[in-house]
């Protein structure tokens, strides 16, 4: 039985937040997206435990932070 591969988390909204360090789109940190490629499955599939964890603390965030002014 072959396992099935590991998906990037990337939706194509590529935009990192400053105050999280995290991608606005799929959550990731830079580093993350960097060395998706590189990882492994057993670690790509760490990073989506990961994600989960953060999709939470992401819509927290959204609440209590005010959006920034368009341009800045």
């Amino acid at each position: 039985m072959t396992t099935p591969v590991v998906t990037s988390p990337c939706i194509s909204v590529c935009r990192m937040n400053e105050a999280s360090g995290w991608c606005e789109g799929c959550l990731r940190t830079i580093d993350e997206i960097a060395v998706w490629s590189l990882l492994d499955d057993a670690e790509k599939r760490g990073v989506w435990v990961e994600l989960r964890a953060r999709r939470a603390e992401w819509r927290r965030l959204q609440r209590v932070l005010p959006p920034l002014p368009e341009g800045l």
